[in-house]
């Protein structure tokens, strides 16, 4: 059976949406998995891991229309790491936008990672929605295309599949302006505030909550 490591690459690992998609992905997954949370900073030592693997998982939110930073310090240990042979990567992102195809330019920086450093690109899932659809009905969705992913992933294929909730974008919109709306009343913040550049000196530690 074939090894795979999961890294996930959330600023938040312990505590992300990728702790709940990586376990979602290991349903369906049927041999050894490792996983290492890059926030944990022994990047080194993760590398030494992967070299027995045939595969490397990289599951991470949208950060700006990029790769989170943290995923980036990863990435730079896994360039400059000699390995015997290298694993195909493949990668699971999600966004908050319920477009996943807002994750495109995210998914070129891996591409383009796995081609200047020759690694084998896989396979891609693309989330919309990503932190609202783990909460309702729809999470069957992700769960189908995390076995199709499994599957693809055995047979070496190279595909992008992609998932979000079945709403028109104005009913998700209207939900998601009264869950912001209604979570930044638990911190004193106004929808006033929230509308303006300071929102951050507003909304102290909660302003990192969720991926």
């Amino acid at each position: 059976m074939e090894k795979m490591m999961i890294v996930n690459g959330s600023p938040r690992a312990p505590k992300s949406n990728s702790k709940v998609y990586i376990e979602l992905f290991k349903l369906f997954w049927p041999s050894e998995t490792g996983e290492y949370n890059v926030t944990s900073k022994k990047h080194h030592e993760a590398c030494q891991k992967i070299e027995g693997c045939q595969h490397l998982l990289l599951v991470f939110p949208l950060y700006a229309d990029g790769i989170p930073v943290t995923l980036m310090r990863f990435l730079q240990e896994l360039h400059s790491h000699s390995f015997q042979q290298k694993p195909a990567i493949h990668v699971v992102i999600n966004c908050g936008f319920i477009e996943p195809e807002q994750t495109s330019v995210a998914v070129d920086m891996i591409r383009l990672f796995c081609k200047q450093n020759h690694f084998p690109y896989g396979m891609t899932l693309c989330i919309g929605s990503g932190e609202a659809i783990l909460n309702t009905p729809f999470v069957f969705l992700v769960k189908r295309k995390m076995k199709r992913m499994a599957h693809a992933i055995q047979e070496k294929r190279s595909e992008v599949l992609k998932v979000t909730m079945p709403l028109p974008k104005k009913v998700f919109v209207k939900a998601s302006t009264s869950y912001w709306i209604g979570y930044a009343k638990k911190y004193n913040v106004t929808p006033d505030q929230m509308a303006v550049m300071e929102i951050e000196s507003y909304s102290g530690s909660s302003s990192n909550r969720g991926r």
